[in-house]
C-alpha cells in the first residue's frame, strides 16, 4: 500500500480533498458560457462530502476486476485514479466546515487530527483566502481533487496532492490532472462492460483426442460498446464517448498437448463481424478457422480472451481518438476423451 502521510489522510477523509497523472490541460469557462451537450449531468452531493459530478450513460459495469466483464488495458496504462473537479465558493465553504466540525467536535479525535483540519480550514476561511472567496463567488470556482474510490489509496491516486486551488473564470486550470474530455474518456474506458466470453465449442458433448473443436463466438453479443461521460458544474460542460469494438479471439487449451487453429491461437474478426465459424455437419475432419485439438484425453481450463479496440471522442475533440487496446476473458472447462472410432 503507499505510504500515505497521516495528515494527507485525515485531511482527505475529514474534507474529501485530494484524489492520474496526466498530461492534460483543461479550461475554466465563463459561466452559462460552455457548449451545449446532450449528455447534461445530475450533480450529487451526499450527505457529508463533495461528491464527483462526472455522470456516465451507456453499456456500463464496475471499475476493474476480471470475471465482472470489466475492460482490462492492454500494457502498463491505466485510467485515472485521481482528477480535479470544479465547485463554487459556497458549495466548498460548506464542505470545508461540516469536514472541520466532524473532527474538531468528536471528543474521540486526537489532537494532531483537530489541529490539521483546523490548519486547513484556515488557509480557506481567515488566512490566504477571506470566507472562501464567497464575495466573488460569480468570479471563478474552487478546483477540488477527487478519488476513484475503489482506487484511492493506489500510487496514482496520491499524485492529485495539491490542496483546493481558485481559477478565475475563462482562465486555464494549469494542472496536469485537470478534468477534460480526454480524462472523461478515460474514466469511461473504467466503466465498460464486456459480454461474457464464453466460446461455443462443437461438435457438442465432450471433446475427442485429436479431433478439433470448432470455436466461435455469437456475433449478436459480441458488437461495439460505448459508454459516455460527462460533467456540467460552473460553467465546464463538456462530455466524451469512448468505445470498444472486438476485434480478435484468443484461445489458451490450459496445456501444452494441444494444437490451436490458427497456429497462433488468435482468430481475427471477420468482415461481418463474426469471430470463428459455427461447426456443420461433415465437417469433423476438416481444421476449423478458429479451433483447439487435444492430444490427450483429460479435462482442461480454456480460457478465451477477446481483445477489444478503443478509441474516444468528444467536446472539441471529434476523433476518433486512440486510447489502449482493452482485453477481456473467461476460462471454460472442456473435457477431453479418448476413443478409437468416432461417427459424426
Amino acid at each position: 500500500m503507499h505510504a500515505v502521510t497521516a495528515r494527507r489522510l485525515l485531511v482527505c477523509a475529514a474534507l474529501a480533498v485530494g484524489f492520474t497523472s496526466l498530461p492534460l490541460t483543461a479550461h475554466a469557462t465563463k459561466k452559462h458560457g460552455g457548449p451545449s451537450q446532450s449528455a447534461t449531468p445530475q450533480g450529487e452531493k451526499s450527505d457529508h462530502t463533495l461528491v464527483s459530478r462526472i455522470t456516465f450513460r451507456g453499456q456500463t459495469g464496475g471499475g476493474g476486476g476480471e470475471g465482472n466483464g470489466s475492460m482490462q488495458p492492454v500494457g502498463n496504462w491505466t485510467p485515472p485514479a485521481c482528477w480535479y473537479e470544479p465547485y463554487s465558493a459556497d458549495e466548498f465553504a460548506k464542505d470545508t466546515e461540516r469536514g472541520f466540525h466532524m473532527v474538531a467536535d468528536d471528543p474521540r479525535q486526537p489532537n494532531y487530527a483537530k489541529r490539521s483540519v483546523g490548519e486547513f480550514r484556515d488557509i480557506y476561511k481567515d488566512g490566504k483566502y477571506k470566507n472562501y472567496n464567497k464575495g466573488k463567488g460569480d468570479e471563478g470556482s474552487w478546483w477540488v481533487a477527487k478519488r476513484d474510490p475503489d482506487r484511492w489509496l493506489e500510487d496514482a491516486a496520491q499524485k492529485c496532492d495539491r490542496q483546493p486551488f481558485w481559477v478565475e473564470n475563462g482562465d486555464p486550470v494549469n494542472d496536469p490532472h485537470a478534468v477534460s474530455p480526454e480524462v472523461l474518456a478515460q474514466l469511461a474506458y473504467n466503466k465498460i462492460k464486456l459480454p461474457d466470453t464464453k466460446v461455443t465449442l462443437a461438435p457438442a458433448g465432450a471433446s475427442k483426442v485429436n479431433l478439433p473443436a470448432w470455436a466461435w463466438l455469437d456475433k449478436a453479443k459480441f458488437k461495439k460498446v460505448s459508454v459516455s461521460a460527462a460533467l456540467n458544474a460552473q460553467g465546464v460542460n463538456i462530455q466524451a464517448t469512448t468505445t470498444a469494438r472486438p476485434v480478435a479471439l484468443k484461445l489458451e487449451p490450459g496445456t501444452g498437448e494441444a494444437r490451436t487453429f490458427p497456429g497462433s491461437g488468435i482468430c481475427r474478426i471477420k468482415g461481418d463481424g463474426s469471430i470463428g465459424e459455427p461447426y456443420a455437419k461433415g465437417k469433423a475432419e476438416q481444421d476449423p478457422p478458429c479451433g483447439v485439438a487435444y492430444l490427450r484425453k483429460g479435462s482442461y481450463d480454456l480460457r478465451a480472451t477477446v481483445t477489444w479496440e478503443v478509441s474516444w471522442q468528444g467536446t472539441g475533440e471529434p476523433g476518433p481518438n486512440k486510447l489502449p487496446d482493452g482485453s477481456f476473458g473467461n476460462e471454460q472447462q472442456v473435457v477431453v476423451e479418448e476413443v478409437q472410432s468416432v461417427n459424426r
